[in-house]
């Protein structure tokens, strides 16, 4: 007999290296083992653009962190500034062997692997206005539920 949970859709989408993979996991760790963060992993924003980590904290600040696995990844990567009007705090993540250098000092950054991570330099603080927090929290909250429905019934058609 097949089990139900052996035709759910794979949580990683095919997008991600397994360096990007690593570094997530990481990343994830230390946001909710160091800062008591409640991390989702590809949140689509209201701008179109999707966030590698949102991580969500218990006074309801939000975060962002973009991951970078490689120079080239890092070199066509323009989108990045967006980020800022969704999240008080902005921080890009890399793997132990890239150089921290070629990103901007002005910006928060996370040295991660697959066990852990930690914050090479802390993000600048831009608190997020009343009404984007309201309207970021309501997706966090909508898109988390979904996520855990199509876990829990991934419809018809896979029954």
């Amino acid at each position: 007999m097949t089990s139900h949970l052996e035709n759910l859709p794979p949580i990683i989408d095919g997008r991600q290296s397994e360096t990007a993979l690593r570094v997530q996991r990481g990343t994830m760790r230390l946001m909710r083992e160091r800062f008591d963060f409640c991390c989702y992993a590809e949140v689509s924003l209201a701008s179109g653009r999707r966030a590698d980590v949102l991580g969500v904290g218990p006074k309801g600040e939000i975060w962002i962190i973009e991951i970078k696995s490689s120079l080239q990844d890092y070199q066509v990567d323009k989108k990045w500034p967006e980020y800022h009007e969704f999240c008080d705090r902005f921080f890009f993540a890399k793997p132990p062997e890239l150089d921290g250098d070629i990103f901007p000092e002005d910006q928060g950054l996370i040295v991660a692997d697959g066990h852990g991570a930690e914050i090479i330099r802390n993000a600048d603080e831009d608190k997020l206005s009343a009404a984007r927090r309201k309207a970021m929290m309501l997706r966090i909250a909508r898109m988390g539920a979904d996520r855990i429905h199509q876990l829990m019934d991934p419809g018809p058609s896979a029954i």
